[in-house]
């Protein structure tokens, strides 16, 4: 559905996007996730074709965004992180002059409105002024804008920035919906924002792609090692040797100690956590030492995250 091929956006000498390339199938939702100023923005500005690239490629639908923008972005519906909203009109008045600027056939337009307002459930505030509207309406109305003519593509960036708890469940709950009939792409720059909603998640650091799968496969990948907490009523040397009859542990940190207990942080590698406090429970059984506390983690997307945008964050502090 799209392709973006060795996409470069420069600014002077600041790199906002550095050789990005990827491929957005048709009929999933997409998550653009990464810290503030990583290139989300500026990516999906150039895939809408709001701004121009240095060089490479996008094509939505076979159709080059650059060369061939109209028929390119009839098959995108754009929510930009400021939705383009005339505050002194109604969404009513606001949509009948998008769906005009669209091209939309002006007999189709009562029927195409009642639609999107009835999907984002703006019916009821159809007729009252924009600047009137809280936060989360306002948010309604940009996408429903976005979604007028019925686009395969959906792009919202940044779709819940400012909005409360309960604003941000409901147009999660609509992303998912929009999901069932569209390609929608959203970007953020909160983990579980991007988590819950979406199929594919596309990480992005510096301007750069360094990861891109599923939720589940991203855990698998990165975060397959088993890590078990352990503390035992054991001197340091017991505990090593206590430990060297228990197979596969890939490290072992000795975290705090004094003469009769100790802490303790084990890799297990890609061993699964039942079994491998089972066998060293009764390890440490069979030496006649008790374990005091014994819990085990793998790696949750969060951490994923945190360590493939670590630099990103050290270069900003």
């Amino acid at each position: 559905m799209i392709e973006v091929n060795h996409l470069t956006k420069r600014y002077g000498n600041h790199t906002a996007v550095s050789d990005l390339s990827f491929t957005i199938e048709k009929g999933q939702i997409y998550g653009f996730l990464g810290p503030n100023g990583a290139g989300k923005s500026t990516t999906m500005n150039i895939m809408t074709g709001c701004l121009a690239a240095t060089s490479g490629e996008v094509r939505i639908g076979g159709f080059d965004i650059f060369e061939e923008a109209e028929q390119a972005k009839k098959l995108i519906g754009y929510l930009p992180e400021q939705p383009p909203l005339y505050l002194d009109r109604t969404p009513r008045e606001y949509l009948t002059f998008v769906a005009r600027a669209k091209r939309i056939p002006e007999r189709q337009i009562p029927e195409q409105l009642t639609q999107v307002m009835a999907v984002t459930q703006t019916i009821d505030v159809a007729d009252r002024l924009i600047k009137n509207l809280s936060k989360g309406y306002r948010q309604r109305v940009g996408i429903a804008q976005a979604i007028l003519g019925d686009p395969e593509v959906i792009i919202l960036d940044e779709p819940t920035v400012g909005l409360d708890p309960r604003q941000i469940i409901e147009i999660r709950d609509l992303i998912k919906e929009l999901g069932k009939d569209h390609t929608v792409i959203l970007s953020s720059h909160i983990l579980s924002e991007v988590q819950a909603v979406c199929q594919t998640i596309l990480i992005i650091s510096k301007g750069k792609l360094v990861a891109c799968d599923s939720p589940a496969n991203l855990e698998k990948l990165f975060a397959g090692t088993t890590t078990v907490d352990l503390v035992a009523e054991a001197s340091e040397g017991e505990l090593w040797e206590i430990l060297s009859g228990v197979g596969n542990i890939a490290k072992i940190e000795v975290t705090e100690k004094a003469p009769n207990r100790c802490k303790a942080r084990l890799n297990m590698g890609n061993r699964e956590g039942n079994q491998a406090c089972r066998e060293i429970f009764f390890a440490f059984s069979k030496a006649g030492r008790a374990i005091l506390q014994m819990s085990t983690a793998r790696a949750s997307l969060e951490d994923i995250f945190m360590e493939l945008t670590a630099g990103e964050r050290e270069e900003a502090q």
